[in-house]
């Protein structure tokens, strides 16, 4: 857990989050035209400061699991400010991420959504969100050793399978 308390990992959603919150308050508190978003994203990046939640280490496309939360948001929550915000980002910062021409991936990361949903479903305490964080990498560990020990396997680095894999290759031989 120690890993993730840095600002790239465990504290990049509410980095994120905190980030969105004081732009829509710079923007007058309400949600901006996307002329108003361009122009605060272009002073964020002249300022020298990123576009916290965009770009990844290793991801150069969109990060599926934003793709994920955002599908989960645009049916649960559609009308939140936040989430808002969030779409309206997604639509305009790669254009001028990659007009900017310093980030080899323009594209979000999970950490650009996530601390907006905790946020919307009243996780207020930002000191929780490493801990969820943290919580989700444990329960995917031990769904892969569970799997492990079922089918007599040896510890293995862990890889995803979809469930209907699992039908097709386990359940139904």
């Amino acid at each position: 857990m120690d890993g993730l308390a840095g600002p790239l990992h465990g504290l990049a959603n509410q980095e994120v989050l905190h980030w969105i919150q004081n732009l829509m308050k710079k923007l007058g508190g309400k949600l901006p035209s996307k002329d108003e978003l361009s122009k605060a994203l272009w002073d964020t990046l002249n300022s020298g400061q990123v576009i916290p939640g965009y770009g990844h280490a290793v991801l150069r496309k969109t990060d599926p699991r934003y793709v994920a939360q955002r599908e989960f948001a645009l049916k649960h929550m559609p009308e939140d400010e936040h989430f808002k915000l969030v779409s309206m980002i997604y639509e305009v910062a790669p254009d001028i991420l990659t007009k900017h021409g310093k980030a080899k991936n323009p594209w979000p990361n999970v950490d650009a959504h996530s601390g907006v949903l905790q946020w919307y479903y009243g996780v207020r305490e930002y000191d929780f969100y490493t801990v969820l964080f943290g919580v989700s990498r444990a329960m995917g560990v031990l769904a892969q050793l569970v799997w492990d020990r079922a089918l007599g396997l040896p510890l293995e680095r862990p890889k995803s399978v979809t469930t209907e894999w699992i039908k097709q290759n386990i359940i139904n031989k």
